[in-house]
């Protein structure tokens, strides 16, 4: 009896051990399928914008879609507004944020970035007659300039013209109808996304002045995918989508239907 039951133990240790090794098993090739929350903020074209059917479009967003299709991952897209985007990181309300975020020192400290996946230059745009002659913080002394809040483009601004009044935004929209009537007398933000509304007729008002050229310390290497500290797999699954996606073509396809340059920049 003793014997049968020492064997019955035996078997049942067996047979839990074969239990939990198919549940590990199981749990493993469910991890092989990721699912993803992905946050943009759906207000800043061409890279982010939402679409009139209420969809999001714009190169961040389909850069975000080639990366998931290239980790064959199931991707939830949702917006977020940009200045509370990184504690809705780091509370965990979604797995990354894709929307142009530029690659700081001062974000690291509160966010993990995967490497870049473009680089564009800054520029200063004013109304059309505008006296402004340049760029610098000598010519825009005592001129009053708009800014995207908690952006490297605000903390240029802040740093360099401060001779100047900075007035930050919660989005750009916000700030280029200010410049439109002649609230501001000039705007600082990324080139390209300056460029494209200079295209519309919101922004038929005004014109670049110049480009900015970016500042390392400020403006850092490039944007970034930003995820909450702590999750290095899933920053080093990116790194390697976004190194895919520049080799296999993907990425020049989605960037030539938006520009008519390389937006990656330099490759480092």
């Amino acid at each position: 009896m003793r014997l049968f039951k020492r064997i019955a133990a035996a078997a049942s240790i067996a047979a839990l051990a074969v239990s939990v090794a198919g549940f590990t098993t199981g749990s493993a090739s469910a991890e092989e399928k990721l699912k993803l929350k992905i946050a943009t903020e759906g207000a800043y074209p061409p890279f982010n914008v939402i679409n009139a059917d209420g969809s999001l479009g714009g190169f961040d967003v389909e850069i975000a879609k080639a990366l998931c299709d290239e980790m064959k991952a199931e991707c939830e897209f949702v917006t977020q507004e940009w200045d509370g985007a990184i504690p809705a990181l780091q509370a965990g309300k979604f797995d990354a944020f894709i929307a142009s975020m530029s690659i700081t020192d001062e974000r690291k400290k509160q966010v993990d970035f995967s490497n870049k996946y473009y680089n564009t230059p800054p520029a200063i745009v004013v109304p059309k007659d505008s006296p402004i002659k340049g760029t610098t913080k000598e010519d825009l002394a005592g001129k009053t300039i708009g800014v995207q809040v908690s952006t490297t483009h605000a903390n240029y601004s802040e740093k360099t013209f401060t001779d100047s009044t900075i007035k930050a935004y919660p989005t750009a929209e916000e700030y280029r109808l200010d410049l439109a009537n002649g609230r501001l007398d000039a705007v600082n933000d990324d080139s390209v996304t300056l460029s494209e509304w200079l295209k519309t007729p919101d922004g038929a008002c005004c014109k670049i002045l110049g480009t900015i050229t970016p500042v390392v310390e400020i403006h850092g290497p490039g944007a970034g995918i930003a995820f909450k500290k702590g999750r290095p797999e899933l920053v080093e699954k990116f790194n390697e989508a976004i190194k895919a996606i520049r080799a296999n073509g993907k990425y020049k396809e989605i960037n030539d239907k938006y520009f008519e340059f390389d937006a990656y920049g330099a490759e480092n």
